[in-house]
């Protein structure tokens, strides 16, 4: 007998998530979203079977219940769904950045006999919306399960039977444990990017030419800058004991650079920096992170005309998708003049090898 999901919040995560549950074909994937025009357009798309227009309705008939939504909005639903008539057997789940304010509400949510297990796909896209859903958004990624921890074994592996389909990596923590590491591998690295970008600004009134400069390495190291500023607004707040300590830290660590500083004592200065490379290198590349990985390959190519048509050309003979493509001015800290952006590391890899097969281009990735 078909299973009834129901996904509440038709964006790029929710979307992606119907599509890749789509793929076990005893499942029927019901969506809702605040906008109806999104909901028609997940349907027109196929990216859901059914609609659904009024969630509490449709909510009766769900064997699963999904929010894809922001934290503040998922519980608000939390609030709401203890009122809803729901299937005893019902398992809820969200999709939220941070889990330990959805974790507590959970907890109340367990004394009226209602199941909610927290989750988190660790996948993102340079797109947002449901036309950007896509079902192998979660291939590889790492799809964190924050259950309580009494709760039914039996449950945590029904809904991580119902997840592996999306071929994500599933794993479970508490939620204090998510929202300390993704406050040092996510949450804190925005704050620093964000911190980069204002110094810059700053810089930049004095020193107009400075953000010309800022167009190589400062602007690849930054990227995460760009992220929607509501969404990391909510995220901060709702994390900001973790990342208040993670700041406690920074500033240890950055008074300990200002006394290297200070001491100029080369080879001290130096065993820093080896000692960062050492980590850095040895971080996994198999993998999805915390943070959206952008696929960039860097290829050091001659300027005559044409040579970039010579480069998209070839990708295009190998359909190979980009999804970005752009020339770097600035070079001190970069691989080469132009950089290319890839979906997926595979493409990535393609591209570098029949570059290197087929012209005398240096190719790099980072």
């Amino acid at each position: 007998m078909s299973k009834q999901i129901l996904i509440v919040g038709l964006g790029l995560i929710g979307g992606s998530l119907a599509l890749a549950l789509q793929k076990n074909k005893d499942l029927t994937i019901i969506g809702y979203d605040i906008d109806s025009h999104v909901i028609r357009k997940a349907k027109k798309l196929r990216v859901i079977h059914e609609m659904a227009f009024h969630v509490k309705d449709s909510a009766k008939i769900a064997d699963v219940i999904i929010f894809a939504t922001p934290v503040n909005t998922t519980l608000q639903f939390m609030n709401e769904v203890q009122d809803w008539p729901l299937k005893d057997s019902v398992v809820l789940m969200d999709t939220g950045s941070t889990k330990k304010l959805i974790m507590e509400k959970a907890t109340t949510l367990r004394k009226q006999g209602i199941t909610f297990i927290g989750g988190h796909p660790m996948a993102g896209s340079h797109k947002s919306g449901v036309d950007a859903a896509k079902a192998h958004l979660f291939e590889n990624a790492y799809f964190m399960l924050t259950p309580l921890i009494d709760e039914s074994e039996e449950k945590i592996q029904f809904l991580e039977s119902l997840l592996s389909i999306t071929k994500g990596k599933v794993v479970r923590v508490t939620a204090e444990e998510h929202d300390h590491m993704t406050a040092v591998v996510s949450h804190f690295p925005h704050i620093v990017a964000a911190s980069l970008v204002h110094q810059l600004s700053g810089e930049n009134e004095q020193f107009p030419f400075t953000k010309q400069l800022a167009a190589g390495g400062f602007r690849d190291i930054t990227r995460i800058a760009s992220s929607n500023p509501i969404m990391w607004r909510d995220i901060t707040v709702q994390n900001r004991n973790e990342l208040i300590n993670q700041l406690d830290k920074w500033q240890d660590e950055m008074n300990h650079v200002k006394s290297l500083l200070n001491e100029a004592a080369p080879l001290d200065i130096e065993h820093y920096f080896s000692r960062a490379k050492h980590v850095r290198d040895e971080l996994p590349t198999t993998s999805q992170g915390a943070l959206y990985t952008v696929y960039d390959l860097y290829v050091d190519v001659p300027d005559y005309p044409g040579v970039i048509s010579e480069v998209t050309g070839l990708l295009a003979k190998h359909a190979i998708s980009i999804t970005n493509i752009r020339i770097v001015e600035t070079r001190e800290d970069v691989f080469g003049i132009l950089v290319i952006s890839f979906q997926t590391s595979d493409d990535q890899k393609l591209a570098q090898k029949y570059l290197n097969q087929e012209t005398t281009f240096e190719t790099y990735i980072s």
